[in-house]
Parts: structure tokens; C-alpha cells; sequence
């Protein structure tokens, strides 16, 4: 089973920026394709960004041209740079990561972008 748990979320004005980072568990990283999602109260999850198992990203596009994913095979990680925050941006961001064995999410971190 895979475990994933998210860091760097918090407060941050518009305009400024945060970066995101989920850790995952096992062996198998280099084969799960990882996406970031997010859910506002009184909203459903939505796609924020993913990244392939061989390394092609896709965004929303909301976040297209502000948002960058990345991965780090070799530490298990997968990140999310958010840049140009905008209040809409406010929200629970989750890691996600599946394979043909599964999909898993981790529990999520908070990003309130307020002035």
C-alpha cells in the first residue's frame, strides 16, 4: 500500500507564493503517475496538476502558466510551486498517486490565500 503525506501549505497573500510537497511511501514511485487536486467548501475536487510516470505534466486551466509540478524519483516526492496566488487558489490541496494496482490519496494540506 502506498502512503502519501503533504507539506508547505499556509497562509500567503495574492501574489505570493508557496510550494507544495508530498512524500510517498514504498518502492514503486518511479511508476505511479502523482497529481495534485484540491477542494473548496462547498465545492467538488478538481484537478490541479498531474505528472506521468515519464514525466509529461498537465494543468488546469486555471492554474496554467502560475502552478509547475515536478518530481524527485529518487526521493519519493512529488512537489507543486505555486506561484501568482490568487484568492480562488484558497483551498485543500491532495497528493495523489495511482497505478495500475490502485489510486491513493494523502490527507491534504491547507492553502488560504488572503489578504
Amino acid at each position: 500500500q502506498v502512503q502519501l503525506v503533504e507539506s508547505g501549505g499556509g497562509l500567503v497573500q495574492p501574489g505570493g507564493s508557496l510550494r507544495l510537497s508530498c512524500a510517498a511511501s514504498g518502492s514503486s514511485f518511479s511508476r505511479y503517475a502523482m497529481g495534485w487536486y484540491r477542494q473548496a467548501p462547498g465545492k467538488q475536487r478538481e484537478l490541479v496538476a498531474t505528472i506521468s510516470s515519464g514525466g509529461t505534466s498537465n494543468y488546469a486551466d486555471s492554474v496554467r502558466g502560475r502552478f509547475t509540478i515536478s518530481r524527485d524519483n529518487a526521493k519519493n516526492t512529488v512537489a507543486l510551486q505555486m506561484n501568482s496566488l490568487k484568492p480562488e487558489d484558497t483551498a485543500v490541496y491532495y497528493c495523489n498517486a495511482g497505478w495500475v494496482y490502485g489510486t491513493y490519496w494523502g490527507q491534504g494540506t491547507q492553502v488560504t490565500v488572503s489578504s
